[in-house]
Parts: structure tokens; C-alpha cells; sequence
């Protein structure tokens, strides 16, 4: 996630909730078996938490991830440069901030090492470009006054409302992560107690206009972020998710991968990990109707990449199962009555992101920049003026991509040459003639990768991948609740209303709440008709 506000109260005041002692014949009584289906940032954060709760509680319980691939960590997945363990490169959610508490925490506490997402180099330049002129650019060696000084004098108070706006926007997100707003049983319930739903409900160019920052800032600068950060232009994003793109102040990643962050969370759990597990149904236990208190579940899986083996019930029956994953995409067979809510399903973006390596820089001419110029290293981009402002992939308009980056400089093992690492973020996979404009190299049309001898001079390294990256986040007031059963739940319900590695991880944190209070007997006053300042302000 890429938040940026002060005084946060850290989530670490959560865990010192007071202990009691659990009524006689409770569940709390008994081991509680609990099934967490997928290994990302939300399935390890709901593990990790639900142990650390249930020891608070003194309440014992069994937990077990089923994950379909052989990877933790889900959309946060690590590529080696070169196939080099010694030069791994994120392909998949790339960056954190330090107040994202869960995540920034948790490198605290398992001593992993954090590095920065760009290896710059003084006379790096970073551009936004609209397809026809560079709109915006700074040098990575330029003091910050500076800039601050040439965005001020070119868009007014714009950036400084924006600024402001957005540390507002999350002082009372953050809220989530407190008490008496956390835990939360309806998302929906806390958006409109914390008056989010007004900045849902309509889109990150329309909230902007509201307040007073709008013109060449809101389409040239933070037009970019909701682009890089979401593929998605300004009028077809909702506020809440167009202000979390501009708040990407101290943006970090693990070195070695952020998986790695959800790698230990689910060690620490001491869960039991299933790999290549593809969960195939959930239905009741035999022996209880789906009104019984002691209702248990019964999960079948068969071995991913076998769809037509037939299922296997695990042999354990679960107190409690938690989902983890998007829901449309799991092919889940739920029987009859398991689900007392409808999970909505929601349109994803297909997002492709490009790694490569090559001995070229970026091409000047490429961005209509004079033969001889310096090309900038990065570039993020926006619309060109009275360019349409179209809805997922038709809104990537003339550019053709969402940004590019240089990621480092190496030194490719086998020619011993100096090489940049590039990344791409676009609507559709990279092509040849793209490849050879960017870098003013020929890169055949037959080109498909490094296998390619005749490409080796332009590109020796290439890992094209894509995702369903995040929803599309149109406007909306109401969100999927976590609570979708008796002992029920589901995590990603929370990516229409803020998809960050940051969010999926609360709210798996959030659901393991939620059941060590359930087992435990615990019950939370309701945080209704409380009114912050910063609530007033949105």
C-alpha cells in the first residue's frame, strides 16, 4: 500500500486486548480447526493473527492453509534477473511504506532487510508524458525544495490542497486498524461511520474538483499515480482508491522479495501447509444441520493442474474456513446453504508486467524528445489533452503503457556488459516493434524471449507475465463483508474499496479477530456516531 500520514497509533495497542476466561463448555474449550484457503497477503495475515489472538484468548487452534500453487505470498512474486538467486527482481506487488503498520512491522519483527524499489543513479530522470510531451520531470539528484519550489509556481495551491487532502483521506482510513472501529464485521457498516462512502461514491476526478485541486495538476500528476498504481485514469477510479495512488511517500520493498514478509507470517502461525491444493468444495460435516451451533465444514481439494482428478475430502472437519482469495476466480463448488451471502463478483484488471534486461538505455526519440536530448530512466504517464479517458485497457490511451521503469543496473554474467533491468506496466503484452522503439535497437518480430539468438544484442533477458492485478474501481457506497457464513469469511471482499498488499493483510487480520472472539465469547461495542475532525474535512 502506499500510505503517507502522521500520528498513527500502531496496531500493536490490538494485540494487548484484555484476556477473560471462557465460559464452561464454550468452544473455547476445545481445539478450534480452522481452514484458510490461499497463501497471499491476506490467507498469511489471517493465520499469523489468528495465532497470536487465540494465545491472547488462551483459546487452542488447529490451523491449516490450502494454497493451489507452490508459492506464498500470492500477488507478491520474485523473478531472478539472469535466473540468478543473487539478483532477484519483484514482478508482482512491488512497494510498501512505513505506515503501512502490518506489513512495515512485520519486517521489524522477523529481521528482514528492506531496500528501496529503484536503484537511481544521480542523472536519473523521472518523466510523465502524455504521448505527445513530456508534461512533468525531475531529476533523482535535484534537492526537494527545488521541485517543491517548480510544482508550486506551475500549479498553485494544487499540490499543497492535494497534499493535504490526501493525509486527511488516510488519517481516517487508518482508523480501521483502531478500536472501537476494529474489528469489523461490515466494511460497508464502517465506511459510512467513518464518512469514506463519500469519497467511494464518487470518482478520484470529481472528488478532486470537490476540493478545489483540479487542471493540468489533477490530470498530469495525479492522473500518472492512478495509472501506475492502478491502470485506471482519474474518471474511471473512485476517490478513496485515486488517494492511496498519490500517497507513495518512503515506498520500499524486501530485499529478496516481499514475499517473504508472508513466507514468515505463516511459519510463525505454525499452520499446516498444503501446497498445490486446489480447493474443489465446501460443504457441512455429516451429523449437524446448518443451524447447529457445532456446525463443521468438510474441504475437498484435488492436486492443481489435475482438474478432472476427483476431489478428496481433507480429513479434518473445520470450525471455521476462511477465504482468502478472490472468490470468482477459485471455481469453488459450495454446497447448499454454506454461503448465507452472495459473494459479488467484480471485474478485475488484466494487468501485463514486462521484465527485461538490455545493454540500451531508453530511446529519446521514442517520447518525441529531440535526437541527442537525454531520455528520462523513468516514465509514468498520463492523457494527452482532449484525449478520451476510456475504462480499464481502453484507458491506457496514446502511450500505449502505464509506465516504465529502470529497476538497476547489472552486469549480464555471461558478456560481462553493464545492462539495465527494465519494467513495464501495460494493458496488452509488449510487442517487438514496441521493445525495439523504446530502446532503438532492432528486436525482431519474431522475437519470444531469450531463447532468441537473433534478439540477444537488444534484450538477453525477458519474463513477460500477467495478473488480475486488482479490481476495476468504479464508485461505489456498499462492499462485501468479511462475514459471508456461520464461521464463514472472505478476505477480498476489501480490494474494491483499497487494493494494496497493506488492506488484504488487515483484513485477514481483521477475520482472525473476529473468530478468536467468536470462540472466546467476546463481544465489542459497536462504533457508531463517533465523528472524527478529518471526517469533517471530507
Amino acid at each position: 500500500m502506499r500510505l503517507s500520514c502522521a500520528g498513527f497509533a500502531g496496531v500493536a495497542a490490538l494485540a494487548a486486548a484484555a484476556t477473560h476466561q471462557p465460559a464452561v463448555g464454550s468452544r473455547a474449550d476445545r481445539v478450534n480447526n480452522v481452514a484458510i484457503i490461499g497463501a497471499g497477503a491476506a490467507g498469511a495475515s489471517a493465520a499469523y493473527h489468528l495465532q497470536r489472538y487465540a494465545a491472547l484468548e488462551g483459546v487452542p487452534v488447529n490451523i491449516t492453509i490450502l494454497e493451489k500453487t507452490e508459492h506464498v505470498g500470492g500477488r507478491s512474486v520474485t523473478v531472478n534477473i539472469y535466473d540468478d538467486p543473487a539478483l532477484p527482481v519483484e514482478q508482482g506487488a512491488s512497494i510498501f511504506v512505513a505506515v503501512n503498520h502490518i506489513l512495515y512491522n512485520a519486517t521489524e519483527r522477523f529481521g528482514l532487510p528492506r531496500s528501496s524499489l529503484r536503484d537511481d543513479e544521480p542523472d536519473d530522470i523521472t518523466a510523465i508524458w502524455d504521448g505527445d510531451d513530456i508534461v512533468w520531470q525531475s531529476a533523482a539528484g535535484s534537492s526537494w525544495w527545488w521541485d517543491a519550489a517548480r510544482m508550486w509556481w506551475r500549479y498553485g495551491l494544487a499540490p499543497y490542497r492535494a497534499v493535504r487532502l490526501v493525509n486527511d483521506v488516510v488519517a481516517t482510513f487508518l482508523r480501521l486498524y483502531e478500536e472501537p472501529h476494529f474489528p469489523f464485521r461490515s466494511l460497508t457498516q464502517r465506511a459510512f461511520e467513518l464518512g469514506l462512502h463519500k469519497v467511494t461514491a464518487v470518482t478520484g476526478e470529481q472528488f478532486l474538483a470537490e476540493k478545489n485541486v483540479g487542471g493540468g495538476f489533477a490530470s498530469n500528476i495525479m492522473q500518472a499515480a492512478t495509472r501506475v498504481n492502478y491502470a485506471s485514469n482519474l474518471a474511471h477510479i473512485h476517490g478513496l482508491e485515486a488517494m492511496v495512488s498519490f500517497a507513495a511517500e518512503g515506498a520500499m520493498s524486501v530485499a529478496g522479495g516481499n514475499w517473504r514478509i508472508f513466507d514468515k507470517m505463516v511459519l510463525a502461525s505454525g499452520a499446516a501447509v498444503l501446497r498445490n491444493a486446489t480447493v474443489a468444495s465446501i460443504a457441512f460435516a455429516k451429523g449437524g444441520g446448518d443451524d447447529d451451533d457445532a456446525q463443521k465444514y468438510v474441504v475437498s481439494t484435488r492436486d492443481t493442474g489435475e482438474p478432472s482428478a476427483e476431489a478428496r475430502e481433507l480429513p479434518t472437519a473445520f470450525d471455521n474456513v476462511i477465504i482468502a482469495s478472490p472468490w470468482q476466480f477459485s471455481s469453488i463448488d459450495a454446497a447448499k446453504g454454506v454461503l448465507k451471502h452472495r459473494i459479488d463478483e467484480i471485474p478485475y484488471m488484466k494487468l501485463h508486467v514486462t521484465l527485461f534486461a538490455s545493454p540500451f538505455k531508453l530511446r529519446a526519440e521514442h517520447f518525441k524528445l529531440k535526437p541527442g536530448s537525454r531520455a528520462p530512466s523513468n516514465v509514468y504517464t498520463t492523457l494527452a489533452p482532449g484525449e478520451d479517458a476510456g475504462q480499464g485497457p481502453d484507458g491506457v490511451g496514446r502511450t500505449g503503457f502505464y509506465s516504465i521503469s529502470t529497476l538497476r543496473r547489472v552486469v549480464n554474467p555471461k558478456t560481462r556488459r553493464r545492462e539495465y533491468v527494465y519494467k513495464i506496466f501495460s494493458a496488452s503484452a509488449v510487442t517487438p516493434a514496441f521493445l525495439s522503439s523504446i530502446l532503438g535497437a532492432r528486436v525482431p518480430d519474431t522475437f519470444v524471449g531469450p531463447s532468441s539468438e537473433a534478439a540477444v544484442e537488444a534484450i538477453s533477458w525477458f519474463r513477460p507475465h500477467w495478473f488480475h492485478s486488482y479490481p476495476v474501481e468504479l464508485p461505489r457506497v456498499t462492499f462485501q463483508d468479511p462475514v459471508v457464513g456461520r464461521g464463514l469469511y472472505y478476505t477480498s471482499g476489501v480490494e474494491s474499496f483499497i487494493s494494496t498488499m497493506e488492506t488484504s493483510a488487515l483484513m485477514g487480520m481483521n477475520v482472525a479477530r473476529l473468530i478468536a472472539d467468536d470462540v472466546a465469547g467476546k463481544r465489542r461495542p459497536e462504533a457508531e456516531g463517533e465523528k472524527t475532525d478529518a471526517q469533517d474535512e471530507l
